[in-house]
């Protein structure tokens, strides 16, 4: 009940959080006096630039300026009084409440961490972009429009409740992508099918295909069709065109039923059926495996114990923004400590999942002006809808967690960091990254909240491999999705051999040079010369007798 009611998030983790940090605060005198002093300082030097706004010299943004990602005041009308000086005052706000929450000694790191960023989504609440009045966009709208924008803004959230109502996942609009008609729609036939996986062998599109055969594992918190999303920005079918066989593993959307589904039967059941039927199709022929998200990490697992078993199936292990050690996952690991763990799993034992709403929130919460704020001022005060787009129906198109699997994720590789520490155990006996000797392709991306690309950058000091690392601009997902001739792209590319010495992200970032364009290229550039000449086509493994279906398959429709 209390899960319900708190969305999730467990008050005794915020409770301990809060407690730690007003404590140590209370017995910190200079601090307390530091603070107060920027408050006054603060308060005299709103006042002197609301007397000399028009002065010369003066004019907008005098105080503070909005960060860079920071869209909430981006617009020229913030830049006129009052709306330019009530935006300082609130951004002065809430650089003052950072200042307070952060920087006192004896806080865990942990507990400042979430004292920090609770406070920050309070006060993303109270910005005045979120309110007609103090916003002047809206003001110029509602003017233009004689007020329709409001009413469409009641349409749309009489809408939008309706969605919720009817226990459908949001008021996200998905217009006319349906799976295997719009999106997911890369030619391919399902080749095999167990209780977790359906394994979808998609066609060439090439004369001639290179002898090595890609097997794609994603993450299953989401469908897999974000690699093929529409025909012009798919992965897999630029990896067709470049003359690749492509498989590709589509996980089952459990339900309660599944509640026991351990983390490893994603191994056994996904990665290994996959490798097995791969091997059964195309004999003899090593593997590039591909590894995306969540997917990556199983896919380290399931590389090193093959490593620690003599098992040389895999000719190169690719990961996209995967993470291996799990210390500075980011804002994620917020939402990830012993209190919170055992709320959630108290939660899931009654539902044998974790659902999908509780999955979205969690992710929406960490770009919460962007994916919030923004969208209910634009949806509800402006009377506008964001065109749909294939990413925002994947992004609407979510999974859910059985509930052993994820207490195992959470506990063993967040929780304990067991796979980075060699603590990790498979079949009995641990495993340990330094084992993999496999050529390895690491993209991380410059602005994921979800991996960062520091904490997945640690996989160069974690194998014995040579290890080609490339950062991508762009966030988790639009990182990743960059097909070329988008415009935008840019990346950083450099391999380290297995016996070079290490450099840190901070010297890598500043010392390897930027290019312009697509990662895909690169990519597969490395593929090809790790890869035979390309030759005959392969045959596509169908088996008659149990009438299994052409891609995208029954899974990803559930």
């Amino acid at each position: 009940m209390l899960a319900r009611l708190s969305a999730g998030i467990s008050p005794a983790a915020l409770l301990l959080a809060y407690s730690d940090w007003l404590l140590h605060l209370a017995s910190s005198p200079q601090r307390q006096m530091e603070i107060g002093h920027e408050a006054l300082l603060d308060a005299k030097r709103l006042l002197d630039a609301t007397q000399r706004f028009f002065l010369p010299g003066q004019g907008p943004w005098s105080l503070i300026r909005p960060q860079p990602q920071d869209k909430r005041f981006g617009r020229p009308e913030w830049e006129q009084p009052p709306f330019n000086l009530m935006a300082q005052a609130f951004l002065l706000g809430e650089q003052w409440w950072h200042n307070a929450t952060t920087g006192v000694r004896g806080v865990s790191k942990q507990n400042e961490a979430i004292v920090e960023f609770s406070i920050r989504q309070m006060l993303d609440v109270m910005s005045p972009s979120n309110f007609a009045a103090t916003n002047p966009e809206v003001l110029r709208r509602a003017f233009e429009s004689g007020g329709n924008n409001f009413v469409r803004g009641w349409h749309n959230f009489c809408d939008d409740w309706v969605h919720l109502a009817s226990a459908e996942l949001g008021p996200v609009a998905t217009g006319n992508f349906v799976v295997g008609e719009t999106v997911a729609t890369a030619r391919g036939k399902v080749v095999f099918r167990n209780e977790l996986i359906e394994l979808i062998q998609y066609y060439p599109t090439t004369e001639k295909v290179h002898a090595e055969p890609i097997l794609i594992v994603p993450a299953w918190i989401m469908k897999y069709y974000i690699l093929d999303l529409s025909p012009q920005n798919s992965l897999v079918k630029y990896l067709t065109g470049e003359g690749f066989t492509v498989f590709l593993i589509s996980w089952r959307n459990p339900d309660a039923a599944d509640r026991e589904i351990a983390f490893d039967d994603y191994r056994k059941l996904g990665v290994e059926a996959a490798l097995d039927t791969i091997g059964n199709i195309v004999p003899d022929r090593q593997v590039h495996a591909l590894g995306y998200c969540l997917g990556g990490t199983l896919l380290s697992i399931a590389a090193a114990t093959m490593a620690r078993d003599g098992d040389n199936r895999l000719k190169s292990i690719s990961l996209l923004a995967a993470q291996t050690d799990f210390t500075e996952a980011g804002e994620l690991t917020l939402f990830i400590n012993e209190s919170q763990v055992a709320f959630l799993e108290d939660m899931m034992w009654e539902r044998g999942v974790l659902d999908t709403t509780q999955m979205a929130g969690a992710f929406q919460l960490l770009r919460s002006n962007d994916l919030i704020w923004s969208r209910l001022t634009r949806d509800y005060l402006m009377g506008e809808r964001a065109p749909p787009s294939d990413l925002m129906a994947w992004n609407a198109d979510a999974t859910r967690l059985p509930y052993r699997m994820h207490s195992e994720y959470l506990r063993e590789l967040f929780l304990n960091n067991d796979l980075a520490g060699g603590r990790y155990v498979v079949d009995g006996k641990p495993i340990s990254l330094s084992d993999i000797h496999t050529p390895m392709f690491v993209v991380g991306t410059l602005r994921d909240h979800v991996a960062p690309w520091k904490s997945v950058y640690k996989i160069h000091y974690q194998v014995d491999a040579d290890v080609t690392f490339l950062l991508t601009s762009g966030g988790h997902n639009a990182g990743i999705v960059a097909p070329p001739g988008e415009p935008g792209h840019t990346y950083r590319i450099k391999t380290k051999t297995a016996d070079a010495t290490y450099v840190g992200p901070d010297e890598w970032l500043n010392t390897v040079p930027q290019v312009e364009g697509s990662w895909w290229p690169e990519w597969t550039q490395w593929l090809s010369a790790r890869s035979g000449e390309p030759s005959g086509l392969p045959c596509i493994g169908v088996d008659a007798s149990k009438h299994l279906p052409d891609a995208p398959g029954e899974y990803v429709r559930h």
